[in-house]
């Protein structure tokens, strides 16, 4: 159980963090900030794990970067097809 709690707040930092870069933190709230960083979390593993061929695991200052640099991307797909007005994931 702690497990769990602790991905979704790794989730929900990844997340804040991803909205800081994009300046969508004012449209989003803490639960869409969790969802975010926890797809993110998943398209940053698959980005990373395509170019370089490893995997990245476990709670670290890589993997909490790679969840990051994947709600940015979500962020971003986002943004794009709403044509680039606020974005409400």
């Amino acid at each position: 159980m702690l497990d769990i709690l602790l991905w979704i707040l790794f989730g929900a930092l990844a997340g804040w963090i991803a909205s800081k870069i994009m300046k969508t933190d004012a449209q989003m709230g803490a639960l869409a900030n969790i969802v975010v960083g926890i797809i993110g979390a998943f398209i940053g593993g698959f980005v990373v794990r395509t170019l370089t061929g490893n995997d990245v695991s476990g709670f670290s200052i890589t993997s909490l970067i790679v969840a990051i640099l994947g709600a940015v991307i979500l962020l971003a797909i986002v943004k794009a097809v709403k044509g680039g007005r606020s974005a409400r994931v």
